[in-house]
C-alpha cells in the first residue's frame, strides 16, 4: 500500500461523513412532511399526484396494509418491464433494432429491477434499446430505491413510535422519496457527469476502422443462421477477421446518475464503471462512489433524531464505518501484494500490484475502494472485474454481501438491515447481564427475536441452497464456469450471494445468462427482497405497538462506543458462523494453492 492510495480511502470516508448529517436532516423532513427547499417546485406535484390516483396522504397504514402496497405495486412493476423487454422490437427508440430478450432473460431483469439488484447476465447496449433502457430500467432504478427508502422509514417509525399500529403510508412515502430526495439529485448528478464527458444523446452506435485487423474464432453458422455442431455435438470453430469497433452510444448520464444513487447498479454498458464512455475521469469515480454511500450514510443520522436518540444514530454510524474501512485496506492491501504466480522478472510494484482486471485511470487503491463501496452498498456498478482480484482482496467484496447488506447497505436495505442486527444485539447483550433485553424504552420480547431470526436464516439459506445445486450439477451448473477448482466455486457462489443480496455485481467469469442461472438467479432476488422484508415490517409493527418503559440502571445504552463494538462483532460472528465453511473451500483454499504455484 501506498501513503497516497491510503490518503484517498480516508478523503473518501471523510467527505461522506461530513455529509452525512445534512443529508440525514434532509431526510427527516422530506418523511415527515416538512417544508424542504424544493416544497415550491415539487408540493403541487406531490399534491396533484394525490388528487389523481385518490390518494390521502394523511391516511396511515398498519405494517400489513403498507407490506401488501408494497408487494402490489413490485408485481405490477415487474410485469410492465417484462412487457417492454418482450415488445422491445416494436417500440420506439430502438436504433439498433434489437430483437426482445428471451423469456427467462426478460424475467431475470424484471425481477432484478425492481428488487434494486439490477444484475444484468446481458451485455446493455448490445440487448437493450434506448427505450427499454429508460422507461423500463431506469424508472425501476427510481421506484425500487423509493421503496427501499420507504421500508427504512417505516422500521425507524416503528422504533419511534409507541402504542399505535399506524407506520406511515406506503404512497406517500414512495412519492416524497422520489420527487424530493431520488429526482432532484439525479439530475444534478447527471449534469456532473455529462461535464466529465459521460454520453448522454439517442445517435445511432458509430463505426470505427481499426488500423489493425486481428482474428478470433467464432461458432460456424448455416445458411440459416443456426450453429453447425460436428459428430460429437461440439459447435464448429471457424475464424473470423475483426476490421471494425462499434462504438456504443446512448442517454448514459441520466441512467448513470440514478443507478448510483439508487445503489442500483448494473450497467448501460457491459463494462460498467470502467468504460470511459460510463466514467470516464477519477472526479467522476470519486461522485459515483459518494452517490452510493450518501443516503444510506444519511439515515444513520435521520435515525438517531427520529428516535430522539443522535448518539445511537452516530453510534450505528460508527459500527458501520468499522467494517467499510477494514473491508476497505484489507482489499487494497491483497491488491496492493501483486499476485505471487507472475515470473520473478515482473515488477508489479511498479504499478502498484495486481493490476488484472482494473482501469489504469483509477489505479489499484481506487479500485479496491470501489469494490468495498459497492459491495457494501448492494450496488451492482463496478469500475474493475472482481473476478480478477486476488482470492483475498475477491473475498472481501464478497463477505460484505454476504454480511446482509448492513455495512451502509443500498437505500433504505442498509437502514434496516443493520437495525435487525441492532435487535438482536440488544437481545443478546440482555442475556449477558440476566435482564430483560430493552431497546430505546421498549422490551425485546420472543416475537421481536424469532422475526429476526427467521430475517437471517433465510440469507444463507438460498445462498447456499442454490450454489450447492449449481456446483454438483454438470448438466447446467457447471456449463456455465470459465474456471476450474476453488474459483469456479467462488464465481457461483458470487453469483447467488449477490442476487440475494440484491447487489447485482459479479465474478465476470461465470456465463449467467442461461435458463437455469436466469431462473434460479431470479427466485433468489425476489426471496432476498421480498422474503426479508416481511419479518422486518412484522418486526416494525411489533415495536410500534409496545408501552414506552423508562430506563434503569440494567438498561443497554445504544450510544457508546462499546455498542458499537458490540454491533460489529455480533455481525461479525453471525456472517462467519454461517459461511465460513463454504468460504474456505473457495477464496481461502485458492489463496493458499495460488502461494502454493497452483493453476487451473
Amino acid at each position: 500500500m501506498t501513503t497516497n492510495g491510503i490518503l484517498q480511502i480516508l478523503l473518501f470516508f471523510f467527505v461522506l461523513t461530513l455529509l452525512a448529517k445534512p443529508v440525514g436532516i434532509y431526510l427527516l423532513k422530506v418523511y415527515n412532511g416538512e417544508r424542504t427547499i424544493l416544497s415550491t417546485i415539487f408540493g403541487p406535484v406531490e399534491r396533484l399526484f394525490y388528487a389523481i390516483t385518490r390518494v390521502d396522504p394523511a391516511r396511515e397504514m398498519n405494517w400489513k396494509q403498507y407490506g401488501i402496497a408494497m408487494l402490489l405495486f413490485s408485481l405490477v412493476s415487474s410485469i410492465a418491464l417484462y412487457a417492454v423487454q418482450r415488445l422491445q422490437f416494436y417500440l420506439p427508440l430502438n436504433t439498433q433494432e434489437f430483437a426482445g430478450p428471451t423469456a427467462d432473460s426478460s424475467f431475470n431483469t424484471a425481477v432484478s429491477f425492481v428488487t434494486n439488484t439490477n444484475w444484468q447476465g446481458y451485455g446493455g447496449e448490445t440487448t437493450m434499446s434506448y427505450y427499454t433502457q429508460m422507461t423500463g430500467l431506469a424508472l425501476q432504478n427510481f421506484l425500487s430505491a423509493a421503496v427501499g427508502m420507504a421500508l427504512a422509514i417505516v422500521f425507524i417509525r416503528g422504533i419511534a413510535r409507541f402504542e399505535t399500529d399506524k407506520l406511515g403510508n406506503f404512497w406517500v412515502d414512495l412519492v416524497r422519496g422520489t420527487l424530493y430526495v431520488l429526482l432532484p439529485l439525479s439530475f444534478l448528478a447527471a449534469i456532473f457527469f455529462v461535464s466529465q464527458g459521460v454520453v448522454q444523446n439517442f445517435k445511432a452506435y458509430d463505426t470505427a476502422q481499426l488500423t489493425q485487423s486481428f482474428v478470433v474464432q467464432v461458432d460456424k453458422k448455416d445458411a440459416d443462421g443456426n450453429v453447425v455442431k460436428d459428430e460429437a455435438g461440439e459447435n464448429v470453430k471457424e475464424d473470423s477477421t475483426v476490421n471494425t469497433q462499434t462504438i456504443a452510444q446512448g442517454p448514459v448520464a441520466s441512467q448513470l446518475a440514478i443507478k448510483m444513487l439508487g445503489t442500483n447498479g448494473g450497467g448501460f454498458f457491459n463494462a460498467n464503471s470502467a468504460h470511459p464512455f460510463e466514467n470516464p475521469t477519477p472526479f467522476s469515480n470519486l461522485i459515483q462512489m459518494l452517490l452510493i454511500f450518501i443516503i444510506p450514510a444519511g439515515f444513520t443520522y435521520t435515525l438517531g433524531r427520529m428516535v430522539k436518540s443522535p448518539g445511537h444514530g452516530w453510534a450505528v454510524y460508527a459500527a458501520m464505518s468499522i467494517l467499510f474501512l477494514t473491508g476497505a485496506f484489507i482489499t487494497y492491501g491483497a491488491e496492493s501484494q501483486g499476485n505471487p504466480l507472475y515470473p520473478a522478472n515482473v515488477d508489479q510494484v511498479v504499478v502498484g500490484g495486481n493490476f488484472e482486471g482494473k482501469e489504469t485511470r483509477f489505479g489499484v487503491a481506487n479500485s479496491a475502494l470501489f469494490a468495498t463501496v459497492t459491495t457494501d452498498a448492494s450496488c451492482g456498478a463496478v469500475n474493475s472485474m472482481h473476478d480478477s482480484f486476488t482470492p483475498i482482496g475477491g473475498m472481501v467484496p464478497l463477505v460484505n454481501i454476504m454480511l446482509g447488506e448492513v455495512v451502509f447497505g443500498g437505500v433504505g436495505a442498509g437502514m434496516y438491515g443493520i437495525l435487525v442486527m441492532i435487535i438482536l444485539t440488544v437481545f443478546l447483550a440482555g442475556l449477558m447481564v440476566g435482564r430483560t433485553p430493552e431497546y430505546l424504552g421498549k422490551k425485546i420480547e420472543a416475537y421481536d427475536v424469532q422475526m429476526a431470526t427467521l430475517y437471517i436464516l433465510i440469507f444463507p439459506l438460498t445462498i447456499l441452497g442454490f450454489t450447492a445445486i449449481s456446483s454438483v450439477s454438470p448438466d447446467f451448473g457447471l456449463t456455465s464456469l470459465n474456471n476450474q477448482g476453488a474459483h469456479g466455486l467462488s464465481e457461483i457462489l458470487y453469483a447467488f450471494t449477490s442476487g440475494t443480496g440484491n447487489n447485482g455485481s459479479a465474478f465476470a467469469g461465470i456465463s449467467a445468462n442461461t435458463l437455469w442461472y436466469n431462473t434460479t438467479i431470479g427466485i433468489a432476488m425476489l426471496v432476498g427482497r421480498f422474503f426479508m422484508i416481511i419479518p422486518m415490517l412484522a418486526i416494525a409493527g411489533n415495536l410500534a405497538g409496545k408501552k414506552k418503559i423508562p430506563a434503569t440502571l440494567g438498561t443497554f445504552p445504544v450510544n457508546t462506543p462499546l455498542f458499537a463494538v458490540l454491533l460489529v462483532s455480533i455481525i461479525l460472528i453471525v456472517g462467519a458462523l454461517t459461511f465460513f465453511p463454504v468460504l474456505s473451500l473457495s477464496p481461502i483454499l485458492e489463496h493458499f494453492q495460488m502461494y502454493a504455484g497452483q493453476t487451473f
